[in-house]
């Protein structure tokens, strides 16, 4: 069981001047992978103070909220808040790999910080609460809750698919389809995953683990599986760490979110848990804000065109539903 449970939350603050600067160096003096580090991925929306707010009205029985950040604070965070744990890159990063723009180095680290609960659920900082969420939401009888749908690598024009099949390289190293079988069986007929599970019919026959569904929405993990499969595959860790920025030969958080899966280290949760959106999709996601339709929602960032007022028309809507400070604003 899950004495506690911690969320773990990072974030960039892109207007930072300096920060950009250094960025800046660093690309001039290197190849990176374009589509895998768009601006895009760094654009802040101003919408961290809600996302504080959310926790606050929808998990306050959360344990502890780890704020991971490069070393910028955004001017309205209290710091006096026992709830809030501030951990800076270099906190829990070795030195030798900072400054870094990866998100995935600043992810697959995340188990070396020491005060950091074992069960813990992972968020982006475009990922938010949006309707009340339990205890039981993210861990059951000790287990991550998860969704076990098997699907296909989706070649997407976006780099992200590379990383993808880099992790699947991984489990496949040590697992396939027959250890899915043997662990969890129970786990993946499952009618809560709606009409996804037919994919689960169709794909088990192959030995090799084709891929896994992902809902872009927070991440439960149990950090001793964290440091499984980190000292499996240290040296090819130790590798992704180096690289500055994303890249198509590194690897992401999802290895150990499909390691979880493959050993049937999981508990099964409904499909309609949580729901991402791409941030053109805005008018849908206001409906889901005033109607609190999923528990939990990812805004991904796109190219939006007039991107002042979709911008102001999102501020609105959260102000609207969340219009008191929290505990964790000044």
């Amino acid at each position: 069981m899950c004495e506690k449970i911690d969320f773990v939350v990072t974030w960039v603050d892109s207007n930072d001047e300096n920060w950009r600067k250094e960025k800046q160096y660093y690309e001039d003096k290197m190849s990176i992978n374009v589509d895998l580090n768009d601006n895009l991925r760094y654009r802040d929306w101003g919408f961290m103070k809600y996302w504080f707010r959310a926790v606050e009205k929808h998990a306050p029985w959360v344990n502890k909220v780890y704020f991971i950040t490069e070393g910028h604070l955004p001017e309205w965070l209290n710091l006096e808040n026992e709830k809030l744990v501030v951990i800076k890159h270099g906190d829990y990063i070795d030195e030798k790999y900072l400054p870094t723009y990866n998100s995935n180095v600043i992810e697959l680290n995340i188990h070396k910080i020491k005060e950091l609960s074992e069960c813990f659920v992972l968020f982006n900082d475009d990922m938010f609460l949006n309707g009340d969420v339990k205890e039981e939401d993210f861990f059951k009888n000790g287990l991550p809750c998860d969704i076990g749908v098997f699907e296909p690598i989706k070649s997407q024009g976006t780099g992200i698919e590379h990383v993808i099949l880099n992790n699947l390289e991984i489990v496949n190293k040590y697992y396939n389809s027959r250890h899915v079988l043997k662990n969890s069986l129970s786990k993946i007929y499952k009618f809560k995953y709606g009409k996804h599970m037919i994919k689960n019919i169709f794909l088990l026959p192959w030995k090799n683990i084709l891929g896994y569904y992902d809902d872009h929405i927070p991440v439960s993990y149990k950090k001793s599986i964290f440091k499984e499969v980190y000292e499996l595959e240290k040296d090819l860790f130790e590798k992704n760490y180096s690289y500055k920025f994303r890249s198509s030969k590194g690897i992401s958080h999802w290895l150990i979110r499909y390691w979880q899966l493959t050993k049937g280290e999981f508990y099964p949760r409904s499909i309609n848990t949580g729901n991402s959106y791409s941030m053109m999709d805005y008018k849908e996601i206001i409906q889901d804000i005033r109607n609190s339709t999923h528990k939990m929602i990812c805004l991904n960032d796109s190219e939006v065109e007039n991107f002042g007022y979709v911008r102001d028309v999102m501020l609105k809507e959260f102000n609207q539903k969340y219009p008191n400070k929290s505990e964790f604003e000044k």
